[in-house]
């Protein structure tokens, strides 16, 4: 299990929180620190099920600035999430081949077929 986590984020905060006071210790990833390349962002996509763009935070300044009025394909959103991970939906909780976004944090429990 490892959660996709950006400490400075009051969602990644809670989902870790909930996960923790079940007795669930997953893995932390600091994917502002341990970025993911094109093809780990890939992977994601697939065990999350969804394309690129449902992955970027769309209402980030960066994204708004620089490429929301871009006519981009799904290589060209891959690319721009690796180098910009600020841009990537947290928390991502990731088990069993499968992940999910914790907005809302049932999703994750949804996951881990545990109830709230």
């Amino acid at each position: 299990m490892q959660l996709l986590h950006n400490p400075r984020c009051s969602k990644s905060r809670e989902v870790l929180a909930a996960l923790t006071a079940k007795d669930l210790q997953p893995e932390i990833i600091d994917y502002l620190k341990q970025p993911l390349d094109e093809a780990q962002i890939r992977q994601l996509l697939n065990q999350l099920g969804i394309s690129a763009l449902a992955l970027v935070r769309s209402k980030e300044t960066l994204w708004q600035e620089q490429y929301a009025e871009q006519a981009l394909d799904e290589a060209a959103i891959i690319a721009v999430l690796a180098k910009h991970p600020k841009l990537i939906e947290r928390p991502i909780l990731i088990y069993q081949g499968r992940a999910a976004i914790g907005r809302p944090l049932e999703n994750i429990f949804t996951l881990l077929d545990t109830p709230v």
